[in-house]
This record gives structure tokens, C-alpha cells and sequence, in this order.
């Protein structure tokens, strides 16, 4: 990144504008309305400059201010910016999901993640999309993951849902549940539970980690009574990992081990499908998690929640999670460089 993108080593963070009739808009202006923020680091909101004028009037945030700049090299530092990715007027209509939300939102993404492939941006932070909507012949992905996983050309990524000491994995993501039996190897645990290790070490300095890995099955199999996968595919896995002298345990039965708080014991903890860690941690830290895409070579965080279409444009969507996003990417950002950590260590 050059110098001209660069003041005193503080970070520019890009942000995606999202589905525009979803909350996104809205949240991104309430996080970044203190100036207080602007001291940490710099905000590129990758959109266009009328619709952050729509919501910032529907809103009544007047005393919302931000520049308008046409190209990321023109990025003015103590302030709010907004790229023009597209100059044209298009119709909103806050809590619609339509083409039109689902179009420019790949858009926002898409400029947002060539800038930062060239390192003109040191993160990103995505606002929530609708996944249906984005699908196209150029756009053919489950959801933002899937695509920033192919944009920094890995193999695979890790879904790390963030709260305070709360830390959440899952080895299959955005998939239907009656293809997860299939879905959970040891390869794809191996992947998973070294890509939680590596980042708990290099985004969050935490130099031996502790990690707990859930079963696939109720009471994790009951050795065998309740499902196999526990002895034929998890426990082989966790034994590999512990090869590389880490700290590894399990499987643990998932409503035990998070009904008894025993994840307070851990630095993270691996779930073997969505629901199975999500439900968990969005009962305790909705609207104040985050959701961290670990084992790339750039940062993207996002709030753990959707485009909320119901509540669209009413002013009462809470800021919190898009704001520790903001946060937390920072956070990634600047521990990353204290650990003199480069892309390349990563691959």
C-alpha cells in the first residue's frame, strides 16, 4: 500500500454497503457517526454517495458527514468516505428484497475486494447481503465466505464467530443439514481445527491455545449407540492435530458443553455444522458478535446478523455488532503486524 493510503500506520478499513433496502446502510452510519472512531482508523464505504444521502435524511443523521471520492487512492484520512462504485441513481425501497438490492451489493463487494487484493485497503468489513438475491451468472456463491475464500485463492477458509472470550467454529458452513454426515472428514477437521489454532495465534496473540471440538452426534455418539462419526472420524482428527503439540479436547456433547459454560475453559471452540455453533452463540452475543473469516490472507469481519428486511429503514436496527466488526478488524489488523506476521506465512 502506498503512502498515499497510509497516515501514521492507520489501518483503511473498507466496508461493503450490503443489500441497500436492508439494514446496512443504517448501521454503517451509526457506527461511524462518533468521530471518535476516525482516530483508530480510516473508513471506506464502498456504495455510492446517494444512498448514504437517502438513509442518512430517512434517518435524521444530518449531522452524519463524509466525502465522496471516486477512486480508493484519493482516500481522505479523519474522515468518513464514501467510493462511488457506480455513479447511476437507482431506487430504494428500505425493507424490499429485490434484483436491484441483490446487484449492488456484489457491485460494493466486488470493488471493495479487488482494492483489497492490491493492499489499498488493509480489511474489510461486509454489511449484510441477501444471499438469494446475489446469484447470478458472475455470482454463483452461498454467501460472502465462499467468495472471499476464491477471491485470496485458498482452498478453504474458517467461519470464527467472535464475542469477548466466546470464539466458535464450524467445519461445514452454508450447506443443507442432510448433506453434513458427509461433509465431516478428518481432512476437513484437520483443515478447520489448524486454521482456529493458527489464527487464535497470529489475530488474537494467544500463544498456546486452547481449543474444544464438539461431536456430530447427540451425547457425541454414546460410543457408538447414537452415530459413528465421533470414533471413526472426529477422534482420529483431534489425534493428528494433538501431533503438533496442541492443546486439543473432545468431542464434547454440544448442549452439555454449552449448557454447563464449559467453553469458558477454551479459547475456541470447533462445531461440526452451522446450527450446532450458531444457535449457541447468537443466544448469547446476538447483536454483539461478530463473524471473522479466519485463515485468509486479508481481514474480513462482519455482524452476525442479516439484511433484517422487516425492520429496514425504521431507524431501529442496533449498530452494536456492524460497530465490533469495525472494531475487531482493527483489532486483526494491528495484532497481525505486531506478530510481523506476512500474507505469504499464511498459504
Amino acid at each position: 500500500m502506498g503512502e498515499s493510503s497510509r497516515k501514521k500506520n492507520k489501518p483503511v478499513i473498507g466496508i461493503t454497503i450490503g443489500d441497500i433496502n436492508g439494514i446496512g446502510p443504517e448501521v454503517i452510519i451509526k457506527s461511524l457517526e462518533d468521530n471518535r472512531i476516525l482516530k483508530q482508523f480510516t473508513p471506506v464505504i464502498y456504495g455510492s454517495g446517494k444512498v448514504i444521502s437517502y438513509y442518512r435524511k430517512a434517518l435524521d443523521k444530518e449531522s452524519f458527514n463524509y466525502q465522496q471520492i471516486s477512486s480508493i487512492d484519493k482516500v481522505a484520512h479523519n474522515k468518513v468516505n464514501v467510493l462511488n462504485v457506480w455513479d447511476e441513481t437507482i431506487e430504494i425501497n428500505p425493507g424490499q428484497a429485490n434484483e436491484t438490492g441483490g446487484k449492488y451489493a456484489v457491485l460494493s463487494l466486488q470493488k471493495a475486494v479487488a482494492d483489497l487484493k492490491e493492499e489499498k485497503i488493509d480489511a474489510i468489513v461486509t454489511a449484510p447481503l441477501a444471499k438469494d438475491l446475489v446469484q447470478s451468472d458472475d455470482f454463483k456463491f452461498p454467501g460472502h465466505t465462499e467468495y472471499l475464500t476464491q477471491e485470496a485463492g485458498e482452498s478453504d477458509s474458517l467461519m470464527f464467530l467472535v464475542h469477548d472470550a466466546l470464539r466458535v467454529g464450524v467445519v461445514t458452513g452454508h450447506i443443507p443439514l442432510k448433506d453434513v454426515s458427509d461433509k465431516v472428514t478428518k481432512e476437513k477437521i484437520v483443515t478447520k481445527l489448524q486454521k482456529m489454532i493458527k489464527s487464535l495465534q497470529k489475530d488474537f496473540g494467544i500463544k498456546k491455545p486452547r481449543v474444544a471440538v464438539l461431536g456430530l452426534n447427540p451425547h457425541a455418539g454414546e460410543n457408538g449407540l447414537l452415530g459413528d462419526e465421533e470414533e471413526k472420524v472426529i477422534v482420529p482428527a483431534i489425534d493428528e492435530v494433538k501431533k503438533g503439540h496442541n492443546i486439543v479436547a473432545g468431542p464434547f456433547p454440544a448442549d452439555g458443553f454449552f449448557g454447563m459454560r464449559s467453553y469458558k475453559q477454551y479459547d475456541g471452540v470447533l462445531a461440526m455444522y452451522h446450527d450446532q455453533g450458531l444457535i449457541p452463540f447468537k443466544t448469547m452475543a446476538f447483536e454483539e458478535g461478530v463473524n471473522y473469516t479466519a485463515g485468509l490472507p486479508f481481514v474480513r469481519t462482519s455482524p452476525d446478523h442479516g439484511t433484517a428486511f422487516a425492520i429496514a429503514g425504521k431507524g431501529e436496527a442496533d449498530e452494536t455488532s456492524f460497530r465490533n466488526a469495525l472494531y475487531l478488524a482493527n483489532d486483526v489488523i494491528r495484532q497481525r503486524k505486531e506478530n510481523h506476521f506476512e500474507s505469504d506465512d499464511e498459504k
